[in-house]
């Protein structure tokens, strides 16, 4: 039987949308306006009944929600999936709502838009607060709280069977579950680089705006390199950041210490005859010959004990960082690793930093935020400096752990790698380590690479948790 022929007409909604998607595709991709997409679109926007303001690239999202109210409740949700028994192709009755579709594309384009077409040049403080709103806008139509996705780590947001209102729900929004944990890292990268376009002493002077930016690698390293050349309201502001900064990873890398072994029981102590040690088991079995069958009771005459006491040998590392230009990442990444195993008990940790010239952290190593304000971030690398203030520190080479972070780009490689080989052959553990950053990205000499192979201590490379890895299975923490 021959269908109707107004089934095979175009649906007029479906090619509005698409109209809109095209020129969301253009421009993300060229900043020149499409001239057809752009009056397309705009005889669009206006036939709905939305605001024209939403094609204006410079207008935000706060100034349209300003203007139209009732737009925020749209907004809101925007992009959570419906999933209250809707189809894939529509809702529970299998018709997809086409004129809701086309709203909703002229509301997600103008998000997307915002968010992750930044342009290039310099920033202004108020570009950089306005991108922070929309940004805050985006998160919100994913169900987040504006900094929940560049704060959070890409935590999933609450609510996700909610409907968002005024969709209308086409169920063909990507899983949650695999976007949101990629747009949180590249909404902290569009951040970074506003960020760097942009004056940051002008926005350290402004507490209100200062206190909006979401602290990252990229921003402490700029916080790190010019340091020396702030002051008052902007070098405190400068130093909250950091704070900021320093705590989040701190207490992720807290937690991956604590899950150490706590070493091998010292079956040379007696164990301690409390009740927290009962081995009750035991004592049951060792006491059966006790029982009484005419009383049916047992009778104990012996208690038996665990035994909780650890080998607790003292053991002292020596954390030697490259604080040139190359190893910031690590840099950070180290002197707050070195900070937590500090605070361990049986742990005397030393830090080192050095460039072409070396300094001694080790007075300062418990706190990493002041460690921090000690480098000197930039400069070549002379590993023979920093050699010359760690060695010395080996007192007891069967009792010590050498981690030295570099990317080995040395000026004297061959005179640094004998030291290396002494070290190792000295009894201590040596650990070459190329990068201990949050992705596992880093580059290391070859040659380095290769004779740390042969000597049999490959080098580290990947994420910091390996690290971790390491000297748990070394410290007896």
């Amino acid at each position: 039987m021959t269908e109707p022929i107004t089934d095979t007409l175009p649906d007029p909604d479906e090619n509005r949308r698409q109209v809109l998607y095209w020129r969301l595709v253009a421009r993300l991709f060229d900043t020149e306006e499409q001239a057809a997409l752009e009056s397309g679109s705009l005889a669009i926007v206006e036939d709905i009944g939305l605001p024209p303001a939403l094609l204006d690239p410079q207008s935000s999202v706060d100034a349209i929600v300003q203007r139209n109210p009732e737009l925020a409740a749209e907004f809101e949700g925007l992009m959570v999936p419906e999933d209250s028994g809707a189809s894939a192709d529509g809702d529970a009755g299998g018709e997809r709502d086409r004129a809701a579709e086309v709203r909703r594309a002229a509301l997600v384009s103008k998000l997307l838009l915002n968010v992750f077409c930044t342009g290039s040049g310099n920033v202004s403080a108020g570009q950089l607060a306005q991108w922070q709103a929309d940004a805050g806008w985006l998160e919100r139509a994913f169900g987040c709280p504006p900094g929940g996705l560049r704060g959070g780590g890409g935590s999933r947001p609450g609510g996700q069977g909610a409907s968002p209102s005024g969709t209308g729900g086409s169920g063909r929004t990507p899983d949650l579950g695999r976007l949101i944990p990629e747009i949180g890292p590249e909404l902290g990268a569009i951040e970074a680089d506003l960020v760097k376009r942009m004056r940051l002493r002008e926005v350290l002077a402004d507490p209100a705006l200062a206190a909006r930016l979401t602290p990252s690698m990229s921003l402490i390293e700029q916080l790190l390199r010019d340091k020396n050349n702030l002051s008052g309201v902007a070098l405190a502001n400068a130093k909250s950041l950091i704070r900021r900064f320093v705590d989040e990873i701190a207490e992720v890398l807290r937690t991956q210490v604590e899950k150490a072994s706590a070493g091998v029981i010292d079956r040379s102590v007696p164990p301690k005859r409390v009740f927290r040690n009962l081995d009750l088991e035991r004592t049951i079995w060792k006491n059966l010959t006790n029982w009484s069958p005419e009383d049916e009771r047992l009778y104990v005459d012996r208690l038996f004990y665990r035994q909780t006491a650890r080998k607790t040998t003292p053991s002292r590392l020596i954390v030697v960082v490259d604080q040139s230009g190359s190893m910031v990442d690590s840099m950070v990444n180290c002197t707050i690793l070195a900070s937590i195993f500090a605070g361990l008990p049986k742990v005397d940790v030393h830090l080192v930093a050095y460039d072409t010239q070396a300094v001694d952290l080790t007075p300062w190593v418990s706190d990493p935020f002041e460690t921090l304000l000690r480098t000197n971030l930039g400069g070549g690398t002379d590993g023979r400096v920093a050699m010359a203030l760690a060695q010395p520190k080996i007192a007891e080479p069967r009792n010590t752990v050498v981690v030295w972070i570099s990317d080995f780009y040395e000026w004297r490689g061959e005179e640094l790698f004998a030291s290396m080989t002494a070290v190792h052959r000295s009894g201590a553990k040596f650990i070459p380590v190329g990068s201990v950053t949050s992705s596992g990205r880093g580059s290391v000499n070859p040659w380095f690479r290769e004779r740390f192979k042969d000597m049999g201590t490959p080098v580290l490379s990947g994420h910091i948790r390996k690290l971790v890895h390491e000297l748990k299975s070394f410290l007896t923490i």
